[in-house]
């Protein structure tokens, strides 16, 4: 932002930009590495990711009404007041860079106890959100706090900058979150691992508090003080209907990134990147609004006329995706083209909110702290509604097309009510056009089964062998003799029959299938609930199997599931979705989650993990992460020649051949096992698998500078350094 054009005090305000440009980079980072941390210690599923989004943004609205309130209770301190207490709130927020993660760790280990067995899924989903309120809350609360104390202390010194100090500050906040989400998925937590980058985040929170409290130190405590009506809240006019457009964006905003998520997936993969990107085009598109919105406010526009069009291009813009997630535009399938193709969907939609949200706070609150923080709570509110409504009604009921329509709606409400007729039937063509003129990802497929619940969109398509499950347009798993052999290779090199057997993962339930083929009770845990639904599509005999007293299936995630379940198997048997890069697979291969699963294996248990195509720094992290947690591993090729099945025990393992691996089926498991061949004979089936072990060493070699795969480096998931500045002729 040119300083000239801040007013005769520019030079002093900027310290202001710079507090909030590091303050919402720091922000971002909590956010991403929080929820991350959140789902290692209590799953990756849609309610824990809302509990603790709705946490966040609780905090925010808190802390902004709080801090608005605090203002109007010490309205007669002078500006060095508030500046001091702006700064003892970023140093909290510091604070909880270092504290938020042992506290959720033990938190976790409390739920663990034992207690929470008799609970059931729902209690503990409870008690977990209890945890996380208790732990984030106050964090948050500081968080959103920040705003309203600023703003007194602009007040209190610069009364010509006051009126427009929220977008202002807004302004720099975002575009500092921006440069969070970007730098802390594309470089920090690659480079440095989540706690470290939790502690960069609170380094920079620190040297803001102690740049703020110097600020302070130079004003003169008996300076320019508050009043309690000031002349700024005065004009501020008292438009309900500026609150009721912040909430509604709040509300649209956040919904409609959840349903973009399931938009774009096809198109830029399901890996962090490609959230990160979305997240980086939103804040970006805002903040351009915004720098729009504050050169807008200088000439002194109607923002009556402004809001009402702004309103109406919104309901426009926020159907846009639906032009950008149709199939038969070509290209978009790598994360480049795919990211622009994101930027020209949601860009619009976000400038104009952009422009929306500080206008509407400047209006209502005329620089008033108590009022702009009534103001930007009502529109964190809003924030914490949205992923609820879209998420868990809208999604599952009416799918994407129609929940972006509902939920640009209002805007078309709102927006009608002034524009010229004129340009409202031009609107109205180009909408009616999207939302008729355009298709779905699912209609590639027309003779698919197609469900959706508040997790994905699952997709099961195509006939005989070449029937496919989809989840969020993804690829997940196809007819193949490899998910039979996890089960039967695993089972068969037991030292005794089982009799319990855990799957994790269900995915079309093959694995499933060809363990109930050996008379053991199996477990199979899926995260998706429609999944297992479309069980019957890829095998006939799935009815059957699923009335079988001997079969549990159990919609959850599979870390949650190993952590409150007092079971114990003989074999647990993990194939995580692909591709190996997605986001939150980690989980299924850290050395954490072994150390978990260990402790479920009955002595002499044998856990298998399946590995598909991977880089070398990858195997060699999923090695070693298997090797700190087992004495005995071993690996093996598919018997398609590519990926890796590794079982690992507390035991050791016996060598068995082909022969006597074959030796070991019952007449159903050995039917089950040649059931799409290739082999002729269960010996046959089993040769190409045990003929050639793979070295541990020779896969860890292969990338011998690779981190060991923990929750703290997830080295599948955060690749772009590492590929972006390999070594040249380096194998990936």
């Amino acid at each position: 932002m040119p300083a000239a054009r801040l007013g005769c005090h520019a030079h002093e305000l900027i310290p202001f930009f710079v507090f909030f440009l590091f303050s919402g980079f720091c922000g971002l980072v909590y956010q991403v590495v929080w929820l991350r941390v959140a789902m290692a210690d209590f799953g990756v599923t849609t309610p824990l990711v809302s509990m603790v989004l709705s946490v966040f943004m609780a905090g925010l609205a808190l802390g902004s009404w709080l801090g608005g309130r605090l203002v109007r209770r010490f309205a007669s301190r002078p500006a060095a007041f508030f500046i001091r207490l702006y700064a003892a709130s970023e140093l909290a927020i510091g604070i909880s860079g270092l504290a938020v993660r042992p506290l959720l760790g033990w938190g976790r280990a409390i739920l663990a106890g034992g207690a929470h067995a008799a609970w059931g899924s729902g209690g503990y989903y409870l008690a977990s959100g209890g945890a996380i309120a208790v732990i984030l809350l106050p964090f948050c609360t500081c968080m959103g706090a920040t705003f309203p104390l600023a703003m007194a202390g602009i007040r209190g010194t610069f009364r010509s900058e006051s009126p427009r100090s929220f977008s202002y500050l807004y302004l720099a906040n975002v575009l500092g979150a921006m440069a969070g989400a970007f730098g802390s998925a594309f470089i920090f937590i690659e480079w440095l691992g989540f706690a470290q980058t939790l502690l960069v985040a609170a380094v920079l929170n620190g040297i803001i508090a102690l740049l703020a409290w110097t600020l302070a130190r130079s004003k003169p405590s008996d300076g320019s003080r508050q009043t309690p009506a000031t002349a700024a809240s005065k004009a501020a006019p008292a438009d309900t209907m500026a609150l009721v457009f912040l909430f509604i964006s709040g509300l649209t905003s956040l919904a409609m990134e959840v349903v973009w998520t399931r938009q774009f997936v096809p198109f830029l993969g399901p890996v962090v990147y490609s959230f990160a990107a979305m997240l980086t085009v939103y804040l970006l598109a805002t903040a351009i609004g915004s720098r729009i919105y504050r050169a807008w406010a200088r000439r002194g526009g109607s923002v009556d006329t402004a809001s009402t069009k702004a309103a109406l291009f919104a309901g426009v813009g926020g159907l846009l995706p639906l032009l950008a997630a149709d199939p038969r535009i070509a290209g978009g399938h790598r994360l480049l083209t795919g990211a622009l193709r994101v930027a020209w969907a949601i860009g619009p939609f976000c400038a104009i909110l952009g422009f929306l949200t500080p206008m509407l706070v400047d209006r209502w609150s005329g620089g008033d702290a108590d009022r702009a923080g009534r103001a930007y709570a009502v529109n964190a509110i809003g924030c914490i509604a949205g992923p609820l409504l879209a998420g868990f009604l809208l999604l599952p009921q009416v799918g994407e097309r129609w929940t972006l329509v509902i939920l640009s709606l209002p805007f078309f409400l709102l927006g009608y009510r002034m524009l010229p007729t004129r340009l409202s039937a031009v609107l109205a063509l180009a909408s009616f056009l999207l939302v008729f003129g355009t298709r779905d990802f699912a209609t590639l497929y027309p003779e698919a089964e197609v469900r959706r619940d508040h997790t994905a969109t699952v997709i099961a398509t195509g006939r005989g062998m070449e029937r496919m499950l989809r989840v969020n347009g993804v690829g997940i798993t196809n007819l193949t003799p490899i998910t039979k052999m996890m089960a039967h290779f695993t089972l068969a090199s037991l030292d005794r029959p089982p009799e319990r057997v855990l799957v994790l993962c269900f995915g079309m339930g093959t694995s499933f299938r060809s363990a109930m083929s050996w008379g053991a009770r199996v477990t199979a845990v899926e995260l998706v609930p429609s999944v297992p639904s479309l069980f019957g599509y890829f095998h006939n005999d799935a009815a059957v199997l699923l009335a079988s007293p001997r079969a549990t299936i159990v919609i959850d995630d599979a870390r949650r599931s190993l952590e409150r379940t007092q079971e114990s198997f003989d074999a647990i048997v993990i194939d995580p979705p692909p591709p190996i890069e997605a986001a939150g697979s980690s989980l299924l291969y850290s050395r954490e989650f072994y150390a978990l699963a260990g402790a479920r294996l009955r002595p002499g248990g044998i856990l298998q993990q399946w590995l598909p195509r991977a880089e070398p720094a990858v195997v060699s992290a999923v090695t070693q992460a298997l090797q700190a947690s087992f004495p005995e591993v071993r690996a093996f090729r598919s018997i398609e020649g590519w990926g890796l099945h590794f079982l690992a025990s507390d035991s050791r393992m016996e060598n068995r051949s082909a022969a006597e691996l074959a030796s070991r089926l019952s007449p159903g498991a050995t039917a089950d096992l040649l059931e799409w061949g290739p082999g002729a004979t269960a010996e046959a089936q089993f040769q190409p698998v045990v003929s050639e072990p793979v070295s541990l060493r020779t896969l860890i070699d292969e990338a011998p500078g690779a981190h060991v795969l923990t929750d703290d480096r997830p080295v599948n998931e955060y690749y772009f350094l590492r590929r972006t500045f390999r070594k040249r002729g380096q194998k990936f």
